[in-house]
């Protein structure tokens, strides 16, 4: 059997290349990061006897290339460019049904977004909810989540559902259950609830609070789970 750590290792791969994949506000906000980031760390200094050619001439094309790279991924992004990666399949309520295929291998998954979110004020990218199924690997209602930000390491991090709280554990941008034996009883409780509360903590030490509803989940798990098992 393969330890559950090596698996989540492998789930948060595929999570990261469901982000990469899209080309909604997740995919976009990265690009715009990297050209940001691209210009910040100069090789050296400018040389004190050039100031001007070295200051403004470098300078330009990195302007230009990151305004470019930018309106490039704006006129990339289609009408409904707001999952991270996959086709849609259809939708119940308030969550979606997605499935992404390579060669034989299925992941078929049900996702939602926050309905309500806190602090409204902290700059971060697009947040999902997902229960995954990937067949290949003997997963089944795995519940995932996308902060839309890096979280804190070891830092604060829970889901609440009904009146039960669950811990998560927090790698990069991604969270799960931390006690995988709890993601049965999590789905149950999640298909007779209304909202389900998620808490966390960023690098930054900013606490959020995501509110996503739970109205449509158990119609899109259960088409999720036929899509993988055909």
């Amino acid at each position: 059997m393969t330890p559950a750590s090596f698996q989540r290792g492998i789930a948060a791969g595929i999570l990261s290349a469901l982000v990469v994949i899209g080309t909604g506000p997740a995919a976009l906000a990265q690009a715009q990061r990297s050209t940001r980031s691209t210009p910040a760390k100069p090789a050296a200094k400018p040389a004190p006897a050039k100031p001007s050619a070295t200051k403004t001439t470098p300078a330009k094309p990195a302007a230009a290339a990151a305004a470019a790279g930018a309106a490039a991924a704006v006129a990339a992004k289609p009408a409904r460019a707001t999952s991270p990666g996959g086709s849609l399949v259809t939708s119940y309520g308030d969550w979606e049904v997605y499935m992404a295929q390579s060669g034989r291998s299925k992941i078929c998954y049900a996702l939602s977004r926050p309905k309500d979110w806190s602090p409204k004020n902290v700059t971060r990218d697009p947040a999902y909810l997902f229960v995954s199924f990937r067949p290949a690997e003997n997963v089944k209602n795995e519940v995932a989540f996308e902060f839309g930000f890096t979280a804190k390491e070891n830092g604060p991090a829970e889901v609440s559902v009904g009146n039960t709280s669950y811990a998560l554990l927090a790698k990069a941008t991604n969270a799960w259950l931390k006690n995988p034996a709890e993601e049965g009883q999590a789905i149950a409780t999640m298909a007779k609830s209304g909202t389900m509360t998620v808490k966390s903590q960023s690098a930054r030490g900013s606490n959020l609070t995501d509110r996503y509803s739970l109205n449509g989940f158990s119609k899109a798990l259960e088409h999720a789970r036929k899509e993988c098992a055909s």
